[in-house]
């Protein structure tokens, strides 16, 4: 996946796109995916990088939503589920079956729970993963080794999906690509072209090169997340904004905490979530949170009662208390939730996703969640094949392999999530064996993935790299820092900068990743 050519794709002369999508989250890179895959034009424009905003700050699950399941929701948990299962057989580089056990501590607790999560495994049918079953506290213990045990009596396993959420956004990107989508990163939409009162192309300013070009197009999608009111505006003025805003946190924990392969799930915490401690990439993951915000931005930042919230409860229901200075990372999302009322209570809110129209024809995407990503996307190309007047042609996403597949283990456990593309990296290496050293010794990152990066995925900043093509960031924000000048001289050799460049990315990445460290008082 090179810039260069997407950038020749995009600004084609003459050319008229069937579909162009805003934003390059998993709502809008799963449209581009379902889109070319029938065949259509797409191009696709983000402003900053591929899952540069919530899609890369999620729980790292593939879920049904057991939450959603409690609130009756019977056919958001089916849907999901179905997803689930189809996104298994998709991506298997990716997405792999995690256990979880809810731990109980009154009596009534077990045959409640154990019902419900029956429930769930017969809404997955057929794409089901492992039954769920009642554990014996003996075998909650053996199983989560550090849960509280004052006052258990027992627990309740169950399995979903785990991913790694912005590894998945860049396989998205690559396959669109590879099915010839224009997929760019650091373009924004800075204006909407309109024919007698209609949507008819976009206006896009390059930031890399600092340039502007006008795409035109048959059909134009706003999948901007917690931005679609700010390009809803840009097509209607007055229009009211659809969107309330909830941001949730994680913490990031050593392996320590959770020794075990299982994850803990805790139904109803004080404020009604459910609470999470995953393990993922050999760390641990607790979260989340479900704050409501009046603002939005590409880097938000987790407030004091928040990391209180999440830090309390990870002491409520493990042995080994965690301390401030235990969290190695801490990451904060923006959820981007249809209003209903008010909107005040984002906990309430439906997980849903929407599709809005207005009456230029711009299409709005929002809502949803990653599980339900490809019949997000196939519901919203759908409606673009109408409104754009384009010949309808059926969706072929459901079983499509998306870049990577692969059933193989990888040799190194820090090219697993590339899948079929490890092959390619450690060929890297055997082409210069000094680009297997890791770029720092804390991480499992090695410098032939930065040159892999760059090459083949799309990477333009450390923070490209760092954050969402390796997970450094959210793994161990101080370690992630240290590593940033090598990663900055590899990136600087790849994308031929110079050393001013070379500076103020190293400045700029540190500036943002110590936002992710838990402040220690």
């Amino acid at each position: 996946m090179k810039r260069s050519i997407s950038l020749d794709r995009a600004q084609a002369a003459d050319k008229v796109f069937d579909v162009v999508i805003i934003g390059g989250g998993a709502s809008g890179l799963g449209a581009a995916v379902d889109a070319a895959a029938r065949g259509h034009s797409v191009a696709l424009f983000e402003q900053a990088d591929f899952a540069k905003g919530t899609s890369s700050r999620s729980t790292k699950l593939v879920h049904g939503g057991v939450r959603y399941l409690q609130q009756g929701n019977v056919s958001l948990v089916l849907e999901a589920l179905r997803e689930r299962g189809r996104l298994t057989q998709n991506a298997p580089h990716l997405v792999h079956s995690q256990s979880f056990v809810i731990p109980n501590y009154s009596w009534w607790e077990g045959p409640f729970y154990g019902i419900g999560m029956k429930v769930y495994d017969q809404l997955a049918g057929k794409l089901g993963l492992s039954p769920s079953r009642h554990l014996s506290k003996k075998e909650t213990v053996e199983l989560i080794p550090t849960v509280e045990q004052n006052k258990l009596v027992g627990g309740v396993v169950y399995h979903d999906g785990q991913f790694d959420d912005s590894r998945l956004a860049v396989n998205l990107a690559q396959t669109a690509e590879e099915l010839g989508a224009a997929m760019l990163n650091y373009c924004r939409c800075v204006g909407l072209v309109k024919e007698n009162d209609v949507v008819s192309g976009v206006q896009i300013h390059d930031i890399e090169n600092d340039t502007k070009f006008t795409v035109r197009a048959k059909s134009v999608i706003n999948a901007t997340g917690v931005f679609v009111d700010d390009l809803r505006k840009m097509d209607e003025p007055q229009a009211k904004g659809i969107i309330a805003v909830s941001q949730g946190i994680h913490i990031v924990l050593p392996k320590s905490f959770l020794p075990g392969n299982a994850a803990i799930m805790i139904p109803k915490t004080a404020d009604g979530r459910v609470l999470f401690a995953v393990p993922w990439h050999d760390h641990v993951i607790v979260g989340t949170t479900d704050t409501p915000l009046d603002s939005h931005s590409l880097e938000p930042r987790a407030l004091e009662e928040e990391r209180d919230f999440v830090l309390t409860h990870a002491c409520k229901y493990l042995t080994k208390d965690p301390k401030p200075e235990d969290v190695l990372s801490i990451f904060a999302g923006l959820r981007p939730l249809v209003k209903a009322g008010d909107g005040s209570d984002t906990a309430a809110l439906s997980r849903d996703h929407s599709i809005i129209v207005s009456g230029s024809g711009l299409i709005t995407l929002t809502g949803g969640k990653w599980t339900t990503y490809r019949k997000m996307a196939e519901d919203v190309i759908e409606q673009a094949e109408t409104l754009g007047g384009l010949e309808h042609k059926r969706c072929q996403t459901e079983d499509m392999q998306i870049h990577g597949w692969t059933r193989a283990a990888a040799s190194q456990a820090n090219l697993a999530s590339y899948g079929s593309d490890a092959l390619r990296i450690q060929d890297l290496i055997k082409e210069q064996p000094e680009l297997g050293e890791k770029v720092h010794a804390q991480l499992p990152y090695q410098q032939a993935e930065v040159v892999w990066h760059a090459r083949e995925e799309m990477a333009r900043t450390v923070e490209d790299v760092l954050a969402r093509r390796t997970r450094a960031l959210l793994l161990n924000a101080r370690a992630s820092i240290e590593a940033a000048p090598a990663v900055a001289k590899i990136l600087a050799k790849e994308l031929s900068r110079d050393a001013t460049w070379e500076a103020e990315q190293i400045k700029a990445y540190t500036e943002l990743a110590e936002g992710y460290i838990f402040p220690i008082d």
